[in-house]
């Protein structure tokens, strides 16, 4: 299982995601709130105007860390189609960014939903809806085939994640935990699909 998180510069949003999920997935981290990752799983990021090799933005490094990341290694990348190509979950910081993750791969537009749209339908959906789904592939498939069933936000944006970059230390606080918020839901689900394999 590949989870691909992508943002504009690959430096705050994206990274901070990939670090966070890979906490909460991994047995032991200290954002960790489960028993394990899905087997052989990757969660990696990427950015839409990013430069490649660039460190972590230095404030949202300190949220990842707050959250439980580890920024330390990061090193930003351009997305490419390749990139996108090689994900069974594109998970985007905004619309937009989905919308560039669909032009480089149309295929991958099935898969490709916004951090907060995909945590959004996981939560408006019944328990039956997921009773036999069997893996995080399983559910991606099924989140794919339900999201039209989840009603949408009234404003669109809402599904959006803001840019933090160059802003201040408290909106990356306030980014870092609508990320965190909707990670929570997301890593719970893929742990209970995990654990049905």
């Amino acid at each position: 299982m590949r989870v691909l998180f992508v943002c504009s510069g690959n430096i705050c949003r994206s990274p901070l995601a990939a670090q966070v999920l890979e906490a909460r997935l991994t047995p032991g981290a200290s954002a960790g709130v489960g028993s394990g990752a899905p087997s052989g799983s990757v969660v990696e990021s990427a950015g839409t105007i990013a430069d490649d090799g660039a460190a972590m933005d230095d404030t949202a490094a300190a949220q990842s860390r707050r959250l439980g990341g580890d920024p330390s290694t990061h090193r930003s990348r351009y997305l490419t189609a390749e990139i996108v190509e090689g994900a069974d979950l594109v998970l985007t910081a905004e619309r937009s960014h989905r919308a560039a993750v669909a032009s480089l791969a149309p295929r991958a537009s099935r898969r490709a939903f916004t951090i907060k749209q995909f945590a959004r339908v996981l939560d408006g959906l019944e328990p039956g809806d997921l009773a036999d789904v069997r893996s995080p592939q399983d559910l991606v498939d099924r989140v794919a085939r339900l999201r039209g069933v989840v009603p949408p936000p009234a404003d669109p944006a809402d599904d959006d994640v803001d840019d933090p970059y160059r802003r201040s230390a408290a909106t990356h606080e306030r980014v870092a935990d609508e990320i965190d918020a909707a990670l929570a839901t997301i890593a719970d689900a893929l742990r209970a699909v995990s654990s049905t394999e």
